[in-house]
C-alpha cells in the first residue's frame, strides 16, 4: 500500500499539483451545491419542467462555444483561458446567489455555458502532464486528492438546507461556491505553467472570430479523422450523457419527494458514496493500467447498467445507500479508464479540438446534478 502511494504521488507535480489543489476546492463547492440545485428551483417557484429547462439552458451555449474552444485551446494561451473562465463563473454564481426567481437562475445557467471553453484547455494540460504508460494511475491519484474535500460536503449542505430552508440555505451554499471559484482562479493565474512548446497567439477578438469560422468548417474533417476506436468511445460517452441529462437533476427530487428521505439523509448517502469513491480512485487507476482501459470501462458499464434501475425499485434509506455505493464503484472504474483511453486515442496535435468535440472522457455514470464539465463535447450536447 505504501509503495502504491509513493508510486502514485510521484505524478502529482507541476500543473497536476496545481489542478489537484484547484479541483480540491472546486469539488467541495460543487459537491455542496449540485446535489441540491433542483430543490433551489422548487423553492423559487419552479417545478419539474423548470428544473429540466434550467439544466438544458446550462448546456445550450456549449453548442456554439465548444467548437471555438477547441480551436482556441490549440492556438491560444490555455492558462489565460482557465483564469478567464474562473472569473466569469464567479460572476454568474453571484447572479444565482441574489436570484429573486427561478428565471434568474435559468439566465445565469445559460450564461454559465459561456465558460465551457475551459474544458478542452484543462483536458489538454492534464494529458500533456502525464506519461502515456501511467495515465490511469496519475488520473486516479488526481481524482483521489481532488475528491477528498467533497466527502462531507453533501452532508454539510443537507444540514444547512434542513436548518435554513432550501431558499436561504442554497443562497449561502452558492455564496461559498462563489468564494472558492475566485480563489481557484487566482491560484491558476499564479501557479499554472504552459507545458507546450508550440507557439500560441494572444487571445484577441480577431482570434475568436477566426476560430469560429475554422472550427465549424473543420467539424466534418475532424469526425473523419477519428479512428474507429475513438468513434466507439464517443458513442459510449454520448449514451452516458443522454442518460445523465434525463435523470441527473432529479435524483434528489425523487429521493426527497418519492422515497421520503430528508435532505440530511440524502447528504449522508452522498457522504458514504464520496468515501467509497475516494478510497477506490487510486486502486482503480492501477487496475486501469493493469487490466487495460477497455476491460475496466466495460466492467464499469455493466455494473452501472445493473444497479441504476434498483434506485426506483428498492425503498428505504439503507437500500438506496447501497445502490449509490454500487454506482460509486462503477464511477471510479469508469473515470480513469475513459480519461486514459481518451488521452491514448486522441493525437496530441489536435487534442484541443478533439476533446472539445467529444469531451475529456470524464464519463458520467450515476452522477447527481445537471450534466456538464470536461465530459461534455459539442458533438455530444445535441
Amino acid at each position: 500500500m505504501i509503495l502504491m502511494l509513493r508510486s502514485s504521488f510521484r505524478h502529482i507535480t507541476g500543473n497536476i499539483r496545481v489542478f489537484a489543489i484547484t479541483d480540491l476546492l472546486g469539488n467541495f463547492g460543487r459537491s455542496m451545491v449540485f446535489p441540491y440545485a433542483s430543490l433551489y428551483i422548487l423553492a423559487l417557484g419552479g417545478d419539474a419542467a423548470q428544473i429540466g429547462l434550467v439544466a438544458f439552458l446550462g448546456q445550450l451555449a456549449g453548442l456554439v462555444l465548444l467548437p471555438i474552444a477547441g480551436h482556441i485551446t490549440d492556438h491560444a494561451d490555455r492558462i489565460r483561458l482557465l483564469v478567464l473562465a474562473g472569473f466569469l463563473s464567479s460572476l454568474f454564481l453571484a447572479m444565482i446567489v441574489i436570484a429573486p426567481s427561478w428565471q434568474m437562475v435559468a439566465l445565469a445557467s445559460l450564461l454559465s455555458g459561456l465558460v465551457v471553453f475551459q474544458f478542452p484547455a484543462y483536458a489538454s494540460l492534464v494529458a500533456d502532464a502525464l506519461a502515456p504508460e501511467s495515465r490511469g494511475q496519475g488520473i486516479g491519484m488526481l481524482n483521489t486528492i481532488s475528491s477528498s474535500s467533497s466527502i462531507f460536503a453533501p452532508y454539510i449542505a443537507g444540514l444547512v438546507i434542513e436548518r435554513l430552508s432550501a431558499n436561504l440555505g442554497m443562497r449561502i451554499l452558492y455564496g461559498v461556491m462563489l468564494g472558492l471559484a475566485l480563489i481557484t482562479a487566482f491560484i491558476c493565474m499564479r501557479f499554472l505553467k504552459e507545458s507546450s512548446a508550440a507557439p500560441r497567439s494572444p487571445l484577441h477578438l480577431n482570434v475568436l472570430l477566426n476560430a469560429l469560422k475554422l472550427a465549424y468548417r473543420c467539424i466534418p474533417d475532424l469526425v473523419r479523422q477519428m479512428p474507429r476506436s475513438l468513434k466507439a468511445l464517443a458513442l459510449v460517452i454520448v449514451l452516458s450523457f443522454i442518460a445523465q441529462a434525463m435523470t441527473g437533476a432529479f435524483w434528489v427530487v425523487y429521493a426527497v419527494e418519492q422515497a421520503g428521505l430528508s435532505a440530511t439523509q440524502w447528504g449522508l448517502i452522498l457522504l458514504v458514496e464520496a468515501v467509497v469513491r475516494m478510497g477506490l480512485f487510486m486502486p482503480a487507476g492501477l487496475l486501469v493500467d493493469r487490466w487495460g482501459r477497455t476491460t475496466t470501462l466495460l466492467a464499469a458499464l455493466i455494473i452501472s447498467t445493473l444497479a441504476t434501475p434498483l434506485f426506483v425499485v428498492l425503498h428505504g434509506f439503507v437500500a438506496i445507500m447501497l445502490v449509490r455505493v454500487v454506482l460509486a464503484v462503477a464511477f471510479v472504474l469508469a473515470i480513469p479508464a475513459c480519461m486514459a483511453l481518451m488521452a491514448d486515442l486522441v493525437p496530441r496535435a489536435t487534442r484541443g479540438q478533439m476533446m472539445a468535440a467529444i469531451g475529456q472522457g470524464g464519463i458520467m455514470l450515476g452522477a447527481v446534478g445537471s450534466p456538464g464539465g470536461p465530459a461534455v463535447g459539442y458533438l455530444i450536447i445535441p
